[in-house]
């Protein structure tokens, strides 16, 4: 891992060691950002993630971090970011997933997946405006999903979190424009990753029939779409959803 820059832009990015996280992570660190990536498990695909960014020129940092632990979160902050660097963007992408039909949906499944996937975010965006607000700078882009609009059978945890997520955005926007922070919502289609690269093929061939573009998207089409509303060039871009899903949802 490499020595922090404390005056050079940094963006952290939760979830941010594979798939999703790490092209975002990747083109964030292109653009000139600091990185700062999250993961809970899997050290090694961390590793791998900042290492691609160091040998690339870029200077990254990876930290074990469960963002559905409030606690966890404010003593990161704490001890890492605050005073630290120059935090200008911040990234809410870690997730994860517990899927079931509703009537079998156990309690804390449904709990497990809000509590990471809103509440860490919710945790995330409330110790970063602190520090942004003082700055009044920042760029926060929330990763939701297609789910989240138009819903999915076997997923009431997820879409719920995923469709809270964008209320989430729109009211930060709302309370942190003053402050010269903008808070936008990417939200995804199905994106090539390793949970799509388990799908057989009648069901990606099923999943791509309702996608007009006809393919699945790439994990850089989503990562482009972050490296936008963290520029400069969306400064006037603030409580929007870009929605990366090859037209599968309008």
């Amino acid at each position: 891992m490499t020595t922090a820059a404390s005056n050079q832009p940094t963006a952290l990015v939760t979830g941010g060691s594979r798939g999703i996280g790490r092209a975002i992570a990747q083109f964030l660190a292109r653009d000139g950002f600091q990185v700062y990536l999250t993961y809970v498990s899997r050290p090694e695909e961390a590793a791998e993630t900042v290492s691609s960014i160091t040998e690339a020129g870029g200077l990254a940092r990876a930290f074990a971090l469960n963002v559905g632990d409030g606690k966890a979160v404010a003593d990161f902050f704490a001890s890492e970011i605050k005073d630290k660097v120059n935090l200008a963007v911040l990234v809410n992408n870690a997730g994860i997933t517990r899927d079931g039909f509703l009537v079998r949906m156990k309690d804390d499944d449904f709990d497990a997946v809000l509590g990471v996937n809103l509440r860490g975010a919710f945790i995330c965006t409330r110790e970063a405006a602190k520090i942004m607000s003082r700055k009044r700078y920042g760029r926060i882009i929330n990763i939701s999903s297609v789910v989240g609009q138009m819903g999915n059978a076997g997923q009431a945890n997820y879409a719920s979190a995923k469709a809270a997520l964008l209320g989430l955005t729109k009211a930060c926007a709302k309370e942190l424009a003053a402050r010269q922070i903008t808070v936008n919502a990417v939200a995804p289609g199905f994106i090539e990753t390793d949970m799509t690269a388990g799908l057989s093929e009648e069901v990606r061939t099923a999943y791509m029939e309702g996608i007009p573009l006809k393919r699945l998207g790439a994990a850089s089409d989503v990562a482009e779409a972050v490296a936008f509303l963290a520029s400069d060039k969306a400064a006037y871009i603030t409580g929007q959803v870009l929605a990366v899903n090859g037209g599968m949802y309008c």
